[in-house]
């Protein structure tokens, strides 16, 4: 038997390496090793039902931006003009990057650690921020739900405590008086705040128990993962639809109503050239799906291989849409109502000042408040000043708007659109405008228990989605904690209680604007730039396309290629400058409430905010670099480990001009058939589970 050469057995040597890394593949950087798509998924738990994964998504999607985000941001940019852009965007840049998000995770069927991870050892960062983001949002998310909790309480009672201002020894409260009964709770029941974020307080002990018991429904809900959560979200997900549509009906029943609806969709079409505009619309769309926080991976993790996660990412956005533009006309059409009444109520009083001053006029011809200019007597309206209420609101603002700025004192032009501006942002207009128009309705009671009771709802269905954004990542990435997902779950429930009490302080609502504003919004922007850029740039959009097609049957169309390598990422490039631009020229502030004067004031943040401010974004996007540079790092280790080794593998075969001993040789040799046939049966394993 003839021995075999020193090149021979150098030749197999390279033939074993380039078969195991052909067996491997490599995608993505170069030199670097990255997994392609499985034909089949491992293991995983998945839903029981299509009908359950789609509850859960738009339990997660709908949330608390539909209901007072929208309607104040379709409002004050343009009604109908604004909602055109919105829908523009959502075409173009919404639906397009939630489908990529719904695509990685069902194809990976990982949580956003693992997704990313598997694309690249080098972007498992992004998982790891979407979870650090997920759980600054959850600490300021959960408190929402426990205000949510402290109205719902206070709505079982005969008499709503918001609708007049407490008397204290036969005198009414200074601060309610100079505000109104519903701000004065909001602020000084509810919140008890302080005048700015630089005085701390002690804690709210109401809001603290809400807390605690806010927690411990999520807890619950979450206790088993996705087989509990989704037993809450049939009831979590639909009944806030069955408010609305009861809200509708009987707002729209209401005088006023219709106005508010036409006020809030009047065209203003001048809007599309405000770049603070686009700015507003693209950022609500970005909110509306929730993207990069990984919770849309997550979900669609638990989906067969073959679902069509095309079609899903259409009936979410859909739904969305539909439900924001139906809490815009609950909205609207209440607070039509409430601004109807305040109107009609300013007419009265106007009425009844010119009524004065005509009769005033007649007895003495020329009054001591006449001298200084004195009013014609057919400059007067010719209204039934015997009965005040009868005078159309229509009748006297056209009268104003001749003859008013002619007569002295206080008249105004009663002018309903102002009213409906007033307190409408963000949690304002849910517990000061809505309420205040609730506790005017007839059975007011009951309309605001039914109200907080869809809040409550609309956001335990958002916490569930976000919880799982945390949840599901870690569990997948740690051994230790998937052995142990029941205990981890209680655990980060408790920790999200004891740092989430800093909210409840006197000044905490100070603190929930901050983390609203500057730990998730920015951030988010960030991560979904690192996501698009690695999925249509990194890995590539044709081999994505490829990889859906595998899934689906069926070949997306090529515009998502372009969509996601050019509009998509150069628009959230462009949201992401404009934002920063805009933190920079204006220093940030923050709606203060000022008890003295009993109104909202804007101050701005003091530098220590600033740097808080800055360390929560700094904390939400370090992990990107740095599970970047530890990658590289890794990669250089074991580049140099295998150069080593070799070295000394070629240093025992090759000795001087001889091939070695039969057994160096042939023992070498057959050192690396078990090693290929281990990779072999190591990949055949993985490709059949």
């Amino acid at each position: 038997m003839l021995l075999p050469s020193c090149p021979i057995i150098s030749l197999l040597k390279v033939q074993l390496i380039k078969t195991e890394m052909e067996n491997q593949g490599s995608v993505g950087y170069v030199g670097e090793e990255i997994q392609p798509v499985p034909s089949e998924p491992a293991a995983r738990a998945g839903w029981n039902r299509k009908m359950d994964y789609i509850l859960a998504q738009v339990g997660f999607c709908v949330g608390f931006g539909n209901v007072w985000r929208f309607p104040y941001l379709c409002h004050q940019n343009g009604g109908g003009s604004f909602l055109l852009l919105y829908v523009l965007l959502l075409l173009i840049v919404g639906i397009p990057l939630f489908f990529l998000e719904l695509a990685t995770g069902q194809a990976i069927r990982q949580g956003s650690i693992g997704v990313w991870k598997f694309i690249s050892p080098r972007l498992a960062g992004i998982g790891y921020s979407s979870c650090v983001v997920c759980f600054f949002v959850s600490l300021y998310y959960n408190v929402i739900l426990a205000w949510s909790l402290f109205y719902l309480g206070n709505s079982f009672q005969s008499s709503l405590p918001w609708e007049h201002c407490p008397v204290e020894g036969n005198v009414t409260v200074p601060e309610c008086k100079k505000s109104s009964p519903t701000s004065y709770f909001w602020y000084r029941k509810a919140l008890d705040i302080t005048d700015s974020i630089d005085e701390t307080g002690s804690f709210n002990p109401y809001i603290v128990g809400c807390l605690l018991a806010a927690w411990t429904l999520v807890c619950l809900g979450m206790f088993k993962g996705i087989k509990t959560s989704v037993k809450v979200m049939y009831f979590s997900s639909i009944f806030p639809y069955v408010v609305l549509f009861c809200f509708l009906v009987r707002g729209l029943m209401l005088d006023g109503a219709l106005e508010g609806i036409g006020f809030m969709f009047y065209p203003k079409l001048e809007i599309w050239a405000d770049v603070q505009v686009w700015r507003q619309a693209a950022t609500q769309v970005f909110i509306t799906f929730n993207l990069g926080l990984g919770s849309n991976i997550a979900y669609s993790s638990y989906n067969p291989k073959k679902n069509n996660c095309h079609r899903d990412a259409f009936t979410v956005s859909t739904i969305n849409f539909l439900t924001s533009v139906l809490a815009t006309l609950v909205m609207f059409s209440v607070l039509g109502f409430h601004a109807k009444n305040k109107a009609v109520a300013c007419v009265v009083s106007n009425i009844k000042q010119l009524s004065e001053q005509l009769s005033e006029q007649l007895s003495e011809q020329l009054s001591e408040q006449f001298r200084s200019g004195p009013v014609e007597i057919n400059l007067m309206p010719s209204f039934n000043y015997s009965d005040p209420s009868a005078v159309a609101l229509e009748d006297y603002r056209a009268w104003f708007k001749l003859h008013g700025n002619q007569f002295p004192g206080n008249l105004t032009d009663c002018d309903m659109e102002k009213e409906m501006q007033q307190g409408v942002e963000g949690t304002g207009l849910a517990f000061i405008a809505f309420t205040e128009a609730i506790s005017i309705l007839p059975g007011s009671p009951f309309w605001s228990a039914l109200f907080f009771l869809m809040l409550l709802n609309l956001g335990l269905g958002s916490m569930f989605g976000i919880m799982e954004g945390i949840l599901a990542p870690l569990t997948d990435r740690f051994e230790t904690l998937a052995q142990n997902k029941i205990k981890f779950r209680v655990f980060i429930c408790i920790i999200g209680f004891i740092i989430g009490l800093l909210f409840t302080q006197r000044c905490g609502n100070y603190f929930v604007m901050m983390f609203d504003d500057y730990s998730a919004s920015l951030p988010l922007i960030i991560i979904v730039v690192f996501e698009t850029f690695s999925v249509s740039w990194l890995y590539g959009a044709d081999r994505f396309l490829d990889d859906i097609e595998g899934m689906l049957g069926w070949r997306p169309h090529v515009i998502y290629k372009y969509l996601w390598k050019y509009v998509c990422l150069l628009a959230m490039l462009g949201l992401l400058g404009a934002t920063t631009i805009h933190m920079f020229i204006q220093r940030p502030t923050y709606m203060a409430w000022n008890q003295e004067k009993g109104s909202e004031e804007y101050l701005e943040y003091p530098d220590w905010a600033l740097a808080v401010m800055a360390l929560l974004i700094i904390f939400a996007v370090m992990p990107v670099p740095i599970a970047l540079i530890h990658a590289v790092l890794m990669d250089r280790r074991t580049r140099q480990r295998a150069r080593d080794s070799a070295a000394g593998q070629y240093s025992i075969v090759s000795t001087g001009n001889n091939c070695g001993s039969l057994m160096t040789d042939m023992s070498d040799l057959d050192q690396k058939k078990k090693t290929a046939a281990s990779v072999s049966s190591t990949l055949d394993l993985k490709l059949h589970k």
